[in-house]
């Protein structure tokens, strides 16, 4: 019973770390149809942010702001100064499904080496605002800390915020307007430029919450998002890329599932049973967990 609670509670943790970068991965594709796989970068760059503020400082809660900020502006510039670029001299056809894709991954290899110029290619460990000991129940010591407690409620306030953001706002709605008929949506009257630039500010904030989130359970290092950047992938599919509530359902699914392989199976196949967790989701449920038939969500 002890070894089946510390799973579940191990597997919510994950589950939840998985979540908000799942759900920066969903705030980008509802807005602007495009998969960020820079998002890794741009998480880690307003960690290190947070970092350095946090060193300085001590005080943890400016750093969150810092990356914060640092994680929106970061957002703005790439969609402003990268993908509207990118979409105003690519034709329509496969080659503009593509591209995008493609100028994210190259992206994210930028990103990477410029960080790693700046503060160099060392581990290094990041400051944790609550205590990571785990709780003791009853004498017994159970795999969850405050920490893990902090990352749970997090993602829930970061899923609801966006959730009424994106569902019962004007804003929202624009939003997934300028995503789905750019051309229509322009007609109404939607400026459809600045709004698809505050989807990607919206996914930079939630993808620097992760980071800074995230961080002090393990070490910093330009690569040190990379992981959590497949995991996020797997999980916004798994729940569905047009849901927030979506993302969060895939994330804890996946944490869960990759929880009970730690402990039941062993650590050589997490990798294998993710991505045949994936391929089940596909074949049974194509557009997600809470994803519809239809290609809009509301």
């Amino acid at each position: 019973m002890r070894n089946l609670l510390g799973t579940l509670l191990i597997g919510l943790t994950l589950g939840s770390v998985y979540s908000l970068m799942a759900l920066a991965l969903v705030l980008v594709w509802r807005s602007t149809r495009v998969v960020n796989f820079a998002q890794a970068g741009q998480a880690i760059v307003t960690t290190y942010i947070a970092y350095e503020i946090v060193t300085r400082t001590g005080v943890f809660w400016l750093a969150v702001l810092f990356a914060v900020a640092a994680g929106a502006l970061i957002g703005a510039g790439v969609e402003y100064f990268l993908m509207r670029t990118l979409f105003r001299h690519v034709d329509e056809g496969p080659v503009a499904a593509l591209a995008p894709v493609i100028a994210t991954l190259g992206l994210l290899g930028v990103i990477r080496s410029i960080v790693g110029m700046i503060w160099g290619n060392d581990f290094r460990s990041f400051y944790s605002p609550v205590s990571t000991d785990n709780f003791v129940l009853a004498g017994e010591t159970i795999p969850f800390s405050r920490l893990n407690l902090l990352i749970i409620l997090a993602t829930v306030v970061v899923m609801i915020i966006f959730s009424i953001i994106f569902q019962r706002t004007d804003l929202g709605l624009s939003l997934r307007a300028a995503a789905f008929q750019p051309e229509i949506a322009r007609l109404a009257g939607i400026r459809v430029g600045p709004i698809r630039t505050l989807g990607w500010v919206f996914a930079g904030v939630a993808g620097a919450i992760a980071g800074v989130l995230v961080t002090p359970t393990t070490i910093l290092s330009p690569n040190s998002l990379d992981l959590l950047l497949v995991f996020g992938f797997v999980a916004a599919v798994i729940g569905g890329l047009e849901s927030l509530p979506g993302a969060v359902l895939g994330g804890l699914v996946l944490g869960l599932g990759v929880s009970i392989v730690l402990n039941y199976v062993g650590t050589s196949l997490v990798f294998p049973s993710i991505f045949v967790v994936l391929i089940i989701s596909l074949i049974v449920r194509p557009n997600g967990l809470l994803g519809n038939k239809k290609v809009r969500s509301a």
